[in-house]
């Protein structure tokens, strides 16, 4: 796997990475056939992580654990200023790029996770996608899911069973799973699909495109805004403290 830079965020070590620099040690780890196990930290896991010990441990489990969002991306700006985090990524721009690469270099892909409606869009979203399997992320038993996929030989997992259900499916079976690369990426399967809703590109730019998803899904949304950034925010800023009045 090649180097990647790592930044410490409330015990969370992110990788200071690039959308180039996850690319390419995809490609590397299915060249050398090595498993590579990618996740990602937003405000909401990290907030997670903060009351779940077992979270915060799972992170330490991946091999890569790139930031998802510009909450994070904030956060390490103001704990570390022109020292935290080089780039501003999110889930959904690296999935995009993940399909571009998957469909140059024909990589076979197996989803797990989500409906089967949502599962059934992706081949028919992206007819050119190496497609070798599915399964929706509500029926399954664990064992037999595990056999499926090394039966369907697949290069890259994408596991989006939610956090941090998904986190503790993959360390759990990694070791089963005959993949080389393998991806939680939450509800970033809708993003294969074609039916995640995403903001306009200035929302995006600006970093607001949680006020549109809020507004499609409000019900299941909104603790995880309303409190759960200004909480996140919060702890930053005490964090930051505390270690300005150690040294």
């Amino acid at each position: 796997m090649m180097q990647i830079k790592d930044i410490d965020l409330l015990g969370i070590k992110l990788n200071n990475t690039s959308y180039t620099e996850i690319l390419d040690s995809i490609q590397l780890a299915i060249r050398k056939q090595n498993q590579l196990k990618i996740c990602y930290a937003n405000v909401n896991s990290i907030n997670l992580s903060i009351i779940n010990y077992k979270m915060k441990n799972l992170f330490s489990e991946f091999d890569v654990v790139h930031v998802d969002g510009f909450g994070v991306f904030l956060g390490s700006k103001i704990l570390y200023g022109k020292d935290g985090l080089a780039n501003r990524l999110s889930g959904s721009d690296l999935y995009e790029k993940l399909i571009s690469d998957c469909i140059k270099f024909n990589y076979k892909l197996f989803f797990f996770g989500d409906k089967d409606e949502t599962l059934n869009q992706i081949k028919r979203n992206h007819p050119h996608i190496n497609l070798v399997g599915s399964q929706n992320g509500f029926e399954f038993d664990s064992n037999s899911i595990v056999n499926i996929i090394n039966q369907s030989v697949p290069d890259i997992l994408i596991v989006g069973l939610g956090t941090p259900k998904q986190e503790e499916w993959i360390i759990r079976n990694k070791q089963d799973l005959k993949v080389s690369v393998i991806i939680s990426v939450g509800d970033g399967i809708k993003v294969f699909s074609g039916t995640k809703k995403r903001g306009p590109k200035l929302f995006q730019k600006l970093g607001l495109e949680w006020i549109v998803r809020l507004f499609f899904e409000p019900k299941r949304l909104w603790k995880r805004y309303f409190i759960g950034i200004p909480l996140f925010i919060f702890r930053v800023i005490k964090y930051k403290f505390l270690i300005s009045k150690i040294r």
